[in-house]
């Protein structure tokens, strides 16, 4: 199993792959020369995990969401279970890592929590065939809280307003490959509370699927994440209000709700 994180240390952005610390547990990072996307080698630099801001561990050209690809989520929305994988689209600007602020809106009267796993593809990816291994073009797996503006989600019908406001993309801590993705525990808490619970093998489309199926639709750039769906216990978040999404093997994405600063919407 690997854990990549991407971060920032002495005003310099980098990626790392995590190691045990020599000197105690705290683990440190060994820095990679250029990117996970590239074939280069680390540069042999060590910097302690605790002396860096972690930042989102990739930079996606897009966030491709899918919907009610949970039995019981689709129950609580009051929607047909669907077909074929029901997906739209998160824009690069909604964006943000582990610890960073979610803001609230000021067009929203109600903002959800949805927690979710990403998968973070690791190579271009278009018309996969039958013959190809959708592991090859994977890079690894990660936290998405999938924030919605509720209100606005029933208003408007569809997702673009409701789901792409700035920050309502938090992903991280890490990206981690090296596990089997199809039977993880999944948990979000608001402050402290678990909300929702449930596990990956209860998914309706499975990783294969969701790769495969998007492959046809889209092309897929390296860095780019397939959020993968919520499962039941959707709820508001208010200002001030903490919210953790933990993935078994993957570990904690934890952001604070904040007001929409002044002068902004």
């Amino acid at each position: 199993m690997t854990r990549l994180y991407r971060f920032e240390h002495q005003s310099r952005i980098s990626y790392g792959i995590e190691q045990p610390g020599e000197n105690g547990p705290d683990p440190v990072l060994s820095i990679l020369a250029g990117s996970p996307f590239e074939p280069l080698p680390a540069t042999g630099d060590l910097v302690p995990l605790s002396k860096v801001r972690l930042l989102s561990p990739c930079v996606p050209t897009k966030i491709v969401a899918v919907g009610l690809n949970y039995r019981d989520h689709a129950v609580e929305r009051n929607k047909p279970v669907p077909a074929e994988p029901m997906i739209f689209l998160k824009p690069q600007t909604a964006v943000i890592g582990h610890g960073e602020d979610i803001i609230y809106p000021k067009m929203s009267k109600r903002v959800d929590y949805e927690g979710e796993m990403g998968v973070v593809i690791g190579r271009r990816t278009y018309q996969l065939a039958d013959s190809d291994r959708t592991d090859d073009y994977i890079l690894g797996f990660t936290c998405v809280n999938d924030v919605t503006a509720r209100d606005l989600q029933e208003r408007d019908v569809q997702y673009g307003r409701a789901k792409g406001f700035n920050t309502f993309a938090p992903i991280g801590p890490a990206i981690v490959s090296g596990i089997d993705s199809g039977a993880l525990a999944i948990e979000t808490k608001l402050n402290g509370k678990v909300k929702q619970s449930s596990n990956t093998r209860n998914l309706i489309f499975n990783v294969d699927y969701l790769v495969r199926f998007v492959s046809w639709v889209m092309t897929l750039e390296p860095g780019d994440v397939i959020s993968t769906g919520t499962p039941s216990g959707i709820g508001p978040m208010s200002p001030g209000d903490h919210v953790e999404v933990t993935i078994e093997k993957i570990g904690t994405l934890g952001n604070t709700v904040m007001k929409v600063r002044e002068g902004r919407t």
